[in-house]
C-alpha cells in the first residue's frame, strides 16, 4: 500500500518549548540561569546536544566535555516534562485519519529516541493512529539514511516503491532524495532552514494541503 511517513519534531508538533526546557534545567542546575529561549527553537529541533552547545557557547569556561555529561541529565529532564509546553499542528491529526480514509498507511520516522517518541506520541493521544514508529535508536542507522525510512514503510505494511516523507529539515530532505522516494516539507515548523531553498517536491503551508500533494505525488 502507498504509505506516508512523518517526521515528529517540528513537522507533527511543536515540541520546542519541552526541549528548550529540559535543556536549560540542565544550565540552571550548573548555576548558569537559563540560557536558551524562543529564539532557539530552530536549535532544539536539531537535538539535545546541539542545544547543550549552543548554550554552554554563551558562558566562559565549558566545552564539549560538558556537553557529553549533560546529555543524559537533559534526556531525564525532558522525559520528566516532555507533553507541558508540546502541542500539535493545526490540522495535523485531521490529515492522517483522511490518508488513512483514502487506503494510505500512515508511519513516523524521527530522530528523536524511540522511548521518548513512545511516550510523547502516547500523552498526545494520538500513538494509535500510526501502523509504525521507528526512532533515533530503533535501528544502528538513522536519517538521512535512507534504511530508516524503508524498515519504517515496511514496518507499516506498506510499499516502498510508493512512499514519501513529510518533513521540517534538510535531514528529511537528504532522507528522501538518498531514498529516491519524494518529499513534502511544511512551512510552518519551527526549524531553521528555509524549505524552499531545499527544493521538495512539494510544499505545504498548512496540514488540509496535504492529501491533495500526496495524491499528486505518489497516487
Amino acid at each position: 500500500m502507498p504509505t506516508v511517513v512523518f517526521d515528529l519534531d517540528g513537522t507533527l508538533a511543536d515540541t520546542s518549548g519541552d526541549l528548550l526546557a529540559a535543556a536549560n534545567a540542565c544550565f540552571i542546575d550548573l548555576g548558569l540561569g537559563a540560557l536558551l529561549g524562543p529564539a532557539d527553537k530552530g536549535t532544539a529541533l536539531k537535538g539535545g546536544r546541539a542545544m547543550l552547545r549552543l548554550g554552554f557557547g554563551r558562558v566562559a569556561g565549558f566545552g564539549e566535555a560538558d556537553v557529553d555529561a549533560q546529555y543524559q541529565p537533559l534526556l531525564e529532564a525532558y522525559a520528566q516534562a516532555i507533553d507541558h509546553h508540546t502541542f500539535l499542528y493545526e490540522g495535523a491529526m485531521d490529515a492522517v485519519r483522511d490518508l488513512k480514509a483514502q487506503g494510505y498507511k500512515v508511519a513516523i520516522c524521527t530522530n528523536k529516541p524511540e522511548g521518548l517518541a513512545q511516550t510523547l506520541l502516547t500523552s498526545l493521544g494520538v500513538r494509535h493512529e500510526f501502523a509504525a514508529m521507528l526512532g533515533a535508536d530503533s535501528l544502528p542507522i538513522r536519517k538521512p539514511d535512507p534504511e530508516h525510512l524503508f524498515e519504517t514503510v515496511r514496518r507499516a505494511g506498506g510499499d516502498t516503491g510508493r512512499c514519501l516523507l513529510v518533513g521540517d529539515t534538510a535531514t528529511d530532505r537528504d532522507t528522501s532524495r538518498n531514498a529516491g522516494v519524494p518529499s513534502i516539507l511544511v512551512t510552518f515548523g519551527p526549524g531553521d532552514d528555509d524549505v524552499r531553498d531545499l527544493a521538495p517536491e512539494g510544499i505545504i503551508s498548512h496540514f488540509s494541503e496535504l492529501l491533495p500533494e500526496v495524491r499528486r505525488l505518489i497516487g
